[in-house]
């Protein structure tokens, strides 16, 4: 009798803690754009995270945008807790009150000891969001099919001088900018231009000479692909995504710098994300300044912090030196601009509801 009791007892404890530990296992859902730019987080910040907290990381990819995240919260059925999103998305989110606030002062000092409000890039921090990367959209062609390659954004939509089918990413963003320069706008006056109607028509009216023979893309792994195929002669990219197809699989990319748009990408946090302490959690675990650095040894995007920088060296497994492959490299900088999330945030619906028009026509 005492025994059964006893046992009974046990099982019932057992039950119990086994039930608490379930109840207090770290789940985690983390969103990114999937590819060689989620392998690199997957490598610098999921494996470490999991090894520090046990926590149980379920990730899932997406095409950007705020969509998803709009939906599950206004549908109060929030099944993402933290999502990678670029700057102009981030902003939009926030604004309408998608997302959960960041006390900055709660992120870790940089490895120098350097408050983080400093050690942070400038424009890096928002309300709303943390950086983690410096990132850009570049174009590229397979040099073992074109001798002497394109060197100007100009190049990119001349089809007489370098004929064959050309890869854009699906969207006004990035395109219209890409055409003004094409178009002879320097790159630092670009969104001068496209913040008149007369600049947006002009954008309009050079993408038109490429139309017909563009192939439009939507998900970051295409275009190496695509170019991997000889579906087009030359692409607009991800310049990581460029990068780890040389790196990593020995494709003759060549990437043209020449009117590149570099932007960031940021960790928002949905807002009534269910694993919230988690989520905030991972956010300050990934964006510490040794987390940033070993991201850039998978994929060629500059760290969001100032004291990563010394820490970036090789590429994980070759003999490449990453510093010259990041957007940030002042050789890579002589003609470029830096995405105007104000200007996105503020025009992006209009100007792709005319982007869309424009491509049913």
């Amino acid at each position: 009798m005492k025994l059964n009791k006893l046992l009974t007892s046990t099982a019932i404890g057992v039950a119990v803690a086994l039930g608490s530990v379930a109840a207090n296992a770290k789940e985690l859902t983390v969103v990114s754009w999937g590819g060689a730019y989620t392998k690199s987080q997957v490598e610098a910040y999921h494996k470490p995270f999991i090894a520090k907290t046990g926590a149980k990381i379920n990730s899932e990819d997406y095409n950007g945008g705020i969509a998803e995240i709009k939906a599950q919260v206004e549908a109060g059925n929030v099944t993402w807790d933290i999502v990678d999103v670029e700057l102009s998305d981030a902003i939009r989110a926030c604004d309408e009150g998608l997302l959960e606030t960041i006390d900055h002062a709660s992120l870790p000092a940089g490895a120098d000891g350097t408050p983080a409000t400093d050690d942070f890039l400038a424009g890096t921090l928002y309300d709303c969001a943390v950086a983690n990367i410096v990132w850009s959209t570049i174009y590229a062609y397979d040099s073992s099919k074109i001798a002497d390659g394109p060197k100007t954004m100009a190049d990119f939509f001349d089809l007489q001088k370098f004929p064959g089918k050309r890869g854009l990413r699906k969207g006004a963003k990035v395109n219209l900018e890409f055409a003004l320069i094409a178009d002879g706008v320097p790159a630092s006056e670009v969104y001068d231009v496209l913040g008149t109607p007369e600049g947006v028509d002009r954008a309009f009216a050079k993408l038109d000479t490429i139309k017909s023979e563009v192939v439009w893309w939507e998900a970051g792994a295409q275009p190496p692909q695509m170019l991997a195929d000889g579906e087009v002669t030359m692409t607009t990219a991800y310049n990581g995504r460029i990068f780890n197809a040389v790196a990593g699989e020995g494709k003759p990319f060549e990437i043209v710098w020449d009117g590149q748009i570099y932007d960031l990408d940021l960790w928002v946090i949905p807002k009534g994300a269910k694993n919230l302490d988690t989520a905030m959690e991972f956010l300050k675990f990934s964006t510490a300044t040794e987390q940033l650095a070993a991201q850039a040894s998978y994929i060629s995007y500059g760290p969001a912090r100032k004291s990563s920088a010394p820490l970036v060296g090789k590429y994980h497994n070759k003999d490449i030196d990453m510093g010259p492959q990041m957007p940030t490299n002042p050789a890579n900088l002589a003609n470029a601009a830096q995405s105007d999330f104000e200007f996105w945030a503020d025009n992006a619906d209009q100007l792709n509801e005319r982007f869309n028009a424009w491509l049913a026509n």
